[in-house]
């Protein structure tokens, strides 16, 4: 057996196996920040079919979910990859966890919406789409500098975050403000205020994974110096 020649090899099919789990991850992420549209549309028009999707949906990403981190793993066990895509599959571990807490929040969203439903109102206390679309700007961005290894856009999800939680916070004060002149509105308010809340945390798991990325990339350049 002649095992130099073997190495090239090893290498390609690392390389093939790397893009395909890029296009998966891609693709697990698209469908969770489909599903955070979808749960704010559901909370805004208080669409309870519209939320029930959003909950069968997740069970997609909860099975790309499981299919990547079998692959990484086994990637990890059979293959052991070194430096920059020892790196990488580990990263991708941490990733799609986060992403797909994603998904659970925006299930989370669309359990509010079922609940305004029931107390025929709708989410409109607030501009819930305003911070969701901040948020999933953040989300977005964070995959693609991951994808294409971006510091720039690793600072774009960073200086959003600040934008988000400014908008957290003049949310709440404006629900809590509803909940004390208005006691009708009391209820929507709770609901919209849990769902301002997780749209909150959707941004903070897009911090994570662009943190994640700012990390990956600053081991490559060290390594490279």
């Amino acid at each position: 057996m002649n095992v130099p020649e073997l190495e090239p090899r090893v290498e390609h099919i690392y390389s093939l196996e790397i893009q395909s789990l890029d296009h998966d991850v891609i693709e697990m992420a698209s469908r969770a920040e489909a599903m955070i549209g979808n749960a704010v549309d559901a909370l805004v028009r208080a669409d309870a079919e519209l939320a029930e999707a959003v909950m069968l949906a997740d069970d997609e990403v909860d099975q790309l979910d499981e299919d990547i981190e079998m692959r990484c793993l086994r990637m990890l066990s059979l293959g052991s990859p070194i430096g920059s895509d020892l790196r990488l599959v580990g990263a991708t571990i941490k990733m799609i966890t986060d992403i797909e807490r994603v998904a659970d929040l925006a299930v989370d969203i669309a359990a509010c919406a079922k609940e305004l439903e029931k107390e025929m109102v709708d989410g409109h206390l607030v501009d819930v789409r305003q911070i969701s679309m901040l948020a999933r700007k953040m989300f977005r961005e964070a995959i693609e500098a991951y994808v294409q290894l971006d510091l720039s856009r690793v600072e774009s999800v960073r200086s959003t975050e600040e934008m988000v939680d400014a908008l957290n916070r003049e949310f709440r004060r404006q629900l809590h403000d509803s909940m004390r002149n208005s006691p009708d509105t009391v209820v929507a308010a709770s609901w919209t205020l849990m769902a301002v809340a997780n749209v909150e945390r959707i941004a903070d798991h897009a911090l994570n994974i662009a943190e994640r990325v700012e990390m990956l990339i600053e081991n490559e350049l060290g390594r490279t110096l």
